[in-house]
């Protein structure tokens, strides 16, 4: 419900503000379990790409959004909530296991998840190593996979700022990606998350970094104090 409202409400003010140019579309089926992929510019991807899709996307996000103390972190429990936004623990080990199990449970239920392979936004632009993750997801569930390219997103909201900048956005939905195989075989789920991550490159034209993108934020990649989402 809340989900709904809030689309209903920011849909016809973000698209006569932000004007996006949308490609691809139909790629998206109206049902059935599917995973969208996408680059990660800014916060705003989550608001933007849900936007213009007709069904709910579903997004995995780090639980600490859900339990942050005060009024502050109740505004943005109940956001990211409304957001469709779902908290799992991303730390690694069991707590990643139990991530992936989450996922594939929402899928089998026949929902859209959205993902970020790179697992945080880019500290300056390029698109970095996808996280394999979306690899057992797609292989676990026989999901469909849809690369999306997102454009001018880091432009209109930089991290760090609150107010965003009126400008177009841009957003490529690729053909559906399909994948069966071993989910245990890691070498194959490094494979699969390349061949995704090779999509959204061909699409973004983002130049591609062979290194995760926390690495990068940790060597101070202009994103020193920022606050990670996704």
């Amino acid at each position: 419900m809340a989900y709904r409202l809030l689309k209903a409400i920011l849909m016809p003010l973000l698209t006569l503000l932000f004007r996006p140019k949308v490609r691809g579309l139909a790629h998206v089926p109206h049902n059935g379990p599917l995973i969208i992929a996408s680059n990660h510019l800014s916060f705003s991807d989550s608001i933007f790409m849900p936007l213009v899709v007709s069904r709910k996307v579903t997004f995995l996000a780090k639980q600490e959004y859900f339990t942050a103390p005060g009024l502050k972190g109740f505004l943005k429990k109940i956001t990211f909530h409304a957001l469709g936004q779902v908290p799992v623990d991303r730390s690694g080990g069991r707590a990643s296991e139990a991530a992936v199990a989450t996922g594939v449970r929402l899928l089998n239920a026949g929902h859209c998840i959205g993902i970020y392979p790179e697992g945080t936004r880019s500290p300056d632009g390029k698109l970095y190593r996808g996280r394999t993750g979306i690899a057992r997801l797609a292989i676990e569930s026989g999901a469909p996979v849809i690369p999306i390219a997102m454009f001018n997103t880091d432009k209109i909201q930089p991290t760090g700022t609150v107010v965003p900048k009126i400008m177009r956005v841009g957003i490529t939905f690729g053909e559906p990606m399909y994948f069966e195989g071993d989910s245990s075989d890691l070498q194959y789920l490094r494979e699969v998350t390349d061949q995704i991550m090779k999509r959204i490159q061909q699409m973004s034209g983002q130049e591609y970094v062979d290194t995760y993108a926390v690495k990068a934020k940790k060597s101070g990649l202009n994103v020193e104090n920022s606050e990670e989402n996704d």
